[in-house]
C-alpha cells in the first residue's frame, strides 16, 4: 500500500498553504479542520494534520494525537449545531479502503437514524451552505458557546 504523492500535488497541502479554497472551521499550528466539499450530510467535516503524511501508517504520533483531540471538540460543536442522532468517525487508509485523497484525514459525519451509511458524497455541496455551517461550527467552538447555546434552548 504505497500511494504516496508529492505534497506539492496534494490538494489538502494546497488548502493548508491557502493555495486552494476551503471552508475552514478551526486551525492551529498542527491541524486544520474544514468542511468536506462533497458532504455526505450537513456538517461533514474533515480534520487533517498540516504536515503531509499519506495515511495512518506514516503519520507521526503527535499529529495523530492532535487530530484525535480536535475531533472531540469538533464532534461537540457538530452536536450543538446540527443535533444529529449520532456522529460517524471514519479514517480510511489506501485506495482499497476507500481513501481518495492521499493525505491523512479523519471524517466526522453527522448521522440521523434511518439514513443509509455513506462515506463520500456524490454531489458538490452548496458553497453558501458549507460556509454557513463552517461559521456556525467555528462559533460553537468559542469559549462560552456551549453555555450560550444551552441558554438559548432553555428559553424556548
Amino acid at each position: 500500500m504505497d500511494e504516496r504523492i508529492d505534497p506539492d500535488a496534494c490538494i489538502f497541502c494546497q488548502i493548508v498553504a491557502r493555495e486552494a479554497p476551503a471552508h475552514r472551521v478551526f486551525e492551529d499550528e498542527q491541524t486544520l479542520v474544514f468542511m468536506d466539499i462533497f458532504p455526505v450530510t450537513e456538517g461533514h467535516t474533515l480534520l487533517i494534520p498540516k504536515s503531509h503524511c499519506t495515511n495512518l501508517l506514516d503519520a507521526r504520533p503527535h499529529e495523530l494525537e492532535a487530530v484525535v483531540a480536535h475531533s472531540q471538540r469538533i464532534a461537540h460543536a457538530i452536536r450543538r449545531v446540527i443535533a444529529p442522532d449520532g456522529i460517524g468517525v471514519f479514517q480510511l487508509n489506501g485506495a482499497a479502503a476507500g481513501q481518495t485523497v492521499f493525505h491523512y484525514h479523519m471524517h466526522l459525519i453527522p448521522r440521523m437514524r434511518g439514513e443509509p451509511l455513506a462515506l463520500h458524497g456524490r454531489r458538490l455541496g452548496d458553497p453558501e451552505r458549507l460556509a454557513e455551517t463552517a461559521r456556525a461550527l467555528a462559533a460553537a467552538l468559542e469559549p462560552g458557546a456551549h453555555a450560550a447555546l444551552r441558554a438559548t434552548r432553555d428559553t424556548r
